[in-house]
């Protein structure tokens, strides 16, 4: 029943956001309420979502303020020698700014935090996507591809939880798919190409039609503030990466400093807030939905019989090929199922019974992270990063989850073959 009740919330949950019937923000509140009804547990609701909340709270205030840090930063322009900077070295080549986006985003995530990734590389790159007229869900998608697939590096949380689950070594879990995840990165450089190539057709086109190109203007500017910005963001960004400072503290403490330096007056420091405020407090609010979403299916044990109901469906016959059939499947399965009830419910189930017909569990382990909160955790509601992204490329969830789902699925399933023609799965 609470397995039945918990799918059923999810397949309701992901329908009415992508068939825009509801906002994210009604449906994340609306639909696990209702589940928790029929599941007879409303009783616990106050229990379930204020866990849930406490669980996103601190993700909640960095976004907020990290919203209006980088608002700050832009409007004082920190962005505008990088973006003329950037313009000089790719010029106006959509191609080359989504492969450039890729690199950037790789670069970034190599600290294995998919949240930082966005928080440093989404409004850095946006201001340059607004002034060539690039569609913003490109630089969402480029940004989710990298960031994806680079969740497989060893200190990656999904790898990471595989090892534990596995009670193997994280280096003797993760080596044996490097080359896929080698394969998986190149190919994520050929699809920004292919979506850069296609913008610019667009952009060609809609230029003609308008009667000629965009007239360039000039963005450059340095002065003494812009290096006291500089400076700040780039103090706020290694407290981020390294852990000094919680980042929600660190965007605080930079938000601050951010309104001092660039706007001192007090009327001048209400007038951004007001500006930058209702996109933050909206977001935010969506944070929040999404905590108490998780919160009721975790707390009501719906997860849990979800995931011990999806390890007992898998027919005998399709045993002996669990490992290929969890690559091509895995990354969809972030939609319905969060990492730790995944890797640590599901998984060592599968594992077990692809054992029981001579399948090496780490193969099955090694076919999850084709896709199970590493391609899939920048599209998962489940996820408060899936939010802080599409915040910070200001799109709509429906919106980045169908334009983005096919092309992680591609590369998803794409590295699954790989990995079975090299005998990795």
């Amino acid at each position: 029943m609470l397995a039945l009740v918990g799918f059923a919330a999810i397949i309701i949950l992901l329908i009415t956001i992508l068939k825009k019937w509801l906002s994210p923000l009604a449906a994340l509140i609306l639909v696990p309420v209702v589940a928790l009804m029929l599941a007879g547990q409303i009783d616990s609701l106050n229990v379930f979502a204020l866990d849930g909340i406490r669980s996103v709270s601190a993700t909640a205030a960095m976004f907020v303020f990290a919203i209006i840090f980088f608002g700050v930063m832009s409007d004082a322009g920190l962005f505008n020698p990088f973006i003329s900077l950037t313009l000089k070295i790719v010029g106006n080549s959509p191609t080359k700014i989504a492969i450039g986006t890729v690199a950037l985003s790789s670069l970034v995530h190599l600290d294995g935090s998919g949240a930082s990734t966005f928080l440093i590389a989404a409004p850095a790159l946006l201001p340059l996507y607004d002034y060539v007229g690039m569609d913003r869900k490109v630089l969402a998608a480029c940004i989710a591809m990298a960031a994806g697939v680079n969740n497989m590096l060893p200190w990656g949380g999904p790898t990471i939880r595989a090892a534990t689950a596995m009670e193997v070594n994280v280096v003797e879990m993760y080596m044996p798919i490097m080359p896929i995840h080698i394969f998986g990165l190149l190919l994520v450089f050929v699809l920004a190409g292919i979506l850069g190539f296609r913008e610019s057709k667009r952009l060609t086109s809609a230029a003609e039609m308008s009667g000629g190109p965009k007239v360039e203007e000039e963005l450059s500017g340095v002065d003494l503030k812009f290096f006291i910005n500089l400076a700040l963001t780039g103090v706020i960004l290694y407290l981020l990466v390294s852990g000094a400072l919680h980042p929600a503290l660190a965007f605080m403490i930079g938000t601050v400093l951010a309104f001092l330096i660039n706007y001192p007056k007090l009327p001048d420091q209400a007038e951004k807030i007001d500006q930058f405020a209702p996109a933050a407090l909206m977001m935010a609010a969506v944070l929040f939905a999404a905590g108490i979403f998780t919160g009721i299916l975790k707390g009501s044990g719906m997860l849990d019989a979800m995931a011990t109901v999806s390890a007992t469906v898998i027919p005998e016959f399709l045993a002996t090929e669990l490992p290929v059939i969890m690559g091509v499947v895995s990354m969809p399965l972030s939609l319905l199922f969060d990492p730790d009830s995944f890797y640590f419910g599901i998984l060592p189930v599968i594992a077990n019974i692809g054992e029981q017909v001579g399948v090496d569990p780490i193969s099955v382990a090694h076919g999850a992270l084709m896709g199970q909160m590493t391609t899939g955790f920048p599209i998962s509601p489940l996820t408060p990063a899936t939010f802080l992204l599409i915040g910070l490329t200001r799109i709509d969830l429906a919106d980045h989850q169908k334009f983005t789902f096919p092309l992680l699925l591609i590369l998803s399933v794409s590295m699954s073959l790989f990995g079975w023609a090299i005998g990795v799965l």
